[in-house]
């Protein structure tokens, strides 16, 4: 059976969204989902077939300064993001998300998490995730963003620093055909930059490998895209990305809508191609 992945990118994946939710008007249900750091926090919403809410949300909260905001920094969280505000009361209370729904989902549902000692992924699954969505917090967690996410004894950032494009581990969980979406146009390769050099560096005395990840992660997403390009060549994939790029921390929220509507179309526009892939 085939399996869907969702890239991060902050709020580059609205694009995703747009996708997820063409997905739901057709009901068409992946199996298996892995999402990376706002892929895996939007894809829930897909898992528990809440059509909109992602965009919805995007929409109302994105200029909200208890959702993003340095102040959040001199809060408990320590974080560019209000943790407690994204990750507790809007799930919860603006915005409830359908546990049960999500609960009940039949396929495998899995978070990309970066062991923050080691270095090495973390795989996340539906069943580690509750009304604390910590798991979830801790694929967003972006270094230097936020602050570690301690679970169950471990401490975990970002997917996307070990695993930016989970394609191997779609295929070992034995999804040898998938959908995947990616929120970077076609032929971008990523580069080690200035953020990335700096980020190492803050880390480098708590988080070594942590550190070390940063600074050759662009090869690992590099190397991960070209299968999911091969993937595609050998028609076991369908490959979905923006055509033009999107910015991370975008604040205009028409042109968050205008990204979330090229997910949409290009999503509508080959569910013929999506439906094979059953």
């Amino acid at each position: 059976m085939p399996g869907v992945l969702f890239e991060g990118g902050s709020f580059r994946a609205i694009f995703s969204c747009g996708v997820m939710d063409a997905l739901l008007e057709q009901d068409v249900m992946f199996p298996y989902c892995i999402g990376v750091s706002a892929g895996a926090a939007d894809s829930a919403s897909y898992i528990s077939r809440q059509k909109e809410r992602n965009l919805n949300m995007l929409l109302r909260y994105r200029n909200d300064k208890r959702y993003m905001g340095l102040r959040n920094y001199f809060k408990k969280e320590h974080s560019l993001f209000g943790v407690d505000f994204v990750f507790r009361k809007m799930p919860n209370v603006l915005f409830p998300f359908d546990m049960d729904t999500f609960q009940n989902y039949a396929g495998d549902y899995v978070v990309v998490t970066t062991d923050a000692n080691t270095g090495k992924p973390h795989y996340f699954h539906k069943e580690d995730v509750d009304d604390r969505f910590d798991v979830i917090c801790a694929s967003c967690a972006l270094p230097v963003y936020f602050q570690a996410v301690h679970i169950g004894g471990g401490a975990y950032y970002d997917g996307g620093v070990s695993d930016p494009v989970p394609i191997r581990r779609l295929q070992r969980d034995g999804h040898h055909k998938a959908l995947i979406v990616l929120t970077r146009p076609e032929g971008y390769r990523k580069a080690c930059g200035r953020s990335d050099r700096f980020a190492a560096g803050v880390l480098r005395r708590r988080y070594p490998a942590i550190a070390d990840n940063l600074l050759h992660r662009y090869k690992t997403y590099n190397e991960s895209v070209q299968i999911c390009e091969k993937m595609q060549e050998e028609g076991n994939a369908v490959l979905i990305r923006p055509s033009e790029p999107l910015s991370s921390f975008e604040k205009d929220t028409d042109v968050l809508r205008r990204s979330y509507q090229m997910g949409y179309d290009m999503a509508m526009n080959r569910m013929d191609e999506i439906k094979a892939l059953f």
